[in-house]
């Protein structure tokens, strides 16, 4: 690396150390459009790449995401004090409970409306997508945030969420691109006696 490049690494370390949030969000910057763009080539219907989808979650995830996600982490640090894996496993549940409906409707609402879709098509799809979302969180988040809780400081969590983040993003972008009739049973939202039956 030349003497520009450490100049620019000894730049983003400043700035990590006198802004906090920045290493969730460079991190963030680098893995949702990379999970975009993975789950893209994961596509069998999809003829080639949209740039425009993976620049939607390169701001979703730096400038939304992020931030919401380094702001949780440090009140569920507040919520339950300590770092024992009992203090870690409450966190988690704190964490699909509280935190995990309004990240996923942020993420669902969010990618809409960057997409330029209408007030109430961005709701539709917060109340189409959550529930089977939350769901398949359920099973991987308190996974994710107990480690994270009890063995990482602080300091590094929200970056070990990003990593976790960027096999979630990989399912969300495909929950968000992929109609509900071309989804596993599981994944679409259970039919209320209200609805006609097709």
């Amino acid at each position: 690396m030349g003497q520009w490049g450490r100049r620019a690494m000894a730049g983003m370390q400043q700035m990590w150390h006198a802004y906090p949030v920045t290493r969730g969000m460079t991190t963030y910057a680098l893995l949702w459009p990379t999970s975009n763009m993975v789950q893209q080539g994961l596509d069998p219907g999809r003829q080639r790449y949209d740039p425009l989808q993976g620049l939607r979650f390169l701001v979703m995830g730096t400038f939304i995401t992020a931030p919401t996600v380094y702001v949780w982490v440090k009140i569920a640090s507040k919520l339950v004090r300590g770092n024992s894996l009992r203090h870690a496993m409450l966190k988690a549940l704190y964490d699909i409970t509280l935190f995990a409906p309004v990240g996923q409707s942020q993420f669902y609402f969010g990618i809409s409306a960057l997409e330029g879709k209408s007030l109430a098509q961005c709701t539709d799809e917060v109340k189409e997508k959550l529930i089977p979302s939350w769901k398949v969180a359920a099973c991987f988040w308190p996974i994710v945030q107990t480690f994270n809780f009890a063995y990482v400081a602080e300091r590094n969590r929200v970056v070990v969420v990003s990593v976790g983040s960027f096999i979630w993003t990989i399912f969300l972008s495909y929950m968000h691109h992929t109609d509900v009739q071309n989804r596993p049973s599981f994944l679409r939202p259970k039919r209320t006696n209200l609805e006609p039956q097709p």
